[in-house]
């Protein structure tokens, strides 16, 4: 981690790198992406399976991409239960917040017949991709996964 001592002289220097380093510049991995989309559109699961291997290093498959009662209840064995209600805590605090963004369809019908309205289609499924390598993030299942259940 880089520490910087923010002071007059350091002060204009930050703000200059901060304001050059666009964090929505990914035009450089645009083509990369493009490309894995569209073999994804055409290939569908094999292809998320093949990917899954090349860039995560774990055979998914349509047999093993289910987590079993059994691999839910060896993962909950290996954690704290006080981490176990802290996350559980959150993931009810995260569910009651988006509950409250829900909306419903509504439609008005002018007098001349026009139709003026809103739909909202909720979506069956969703899929969620959560980053994992050397490290875990819980707080990115519950951010994602959650307000899709929710929705």
């Amino acid at each position: 981690m880089k520490i910087i001592e923010l002071n007059a002289q350091t002060k204009k220097g930050v703000l200059d790198d901060l304001i050059q380093r666009s964090p929505n510049n990914y035009s450089e991995y645009e083509d990369v992406v493009a490309d894995i989309i569209a073999d994804v559109k055409k290939r569908k699961d094999q292809a998320v399976f093949d990917y899954t291997l090349k860039f995560d290093k774990f055979a998914l498959s349509a047999e093993n991409i289910k987590v079993t009662k059994e691999e839910i209840q060896e993962a909950y064995s290996q954690l704290d239960a006080n981490l176990v209600e802290v996350i559980k805590k959150s993931a009810v605090n995260i569910a009651d917040y988006h509950k409250k963004q829900l909306r419903n369809s509504w439609f008005d019908v002018k007098p001349d017949g026009t139709i003026l309205g809103m739909k909202i289609t909720p979506i069956e499924k969703a899929g969620v991709y959560v980053p994992g390598g050397k490290a875990a993030y819980p707080s990115s299942v519950l951010m994602n996964v959650i307000p899709a259940k929710v929705a």
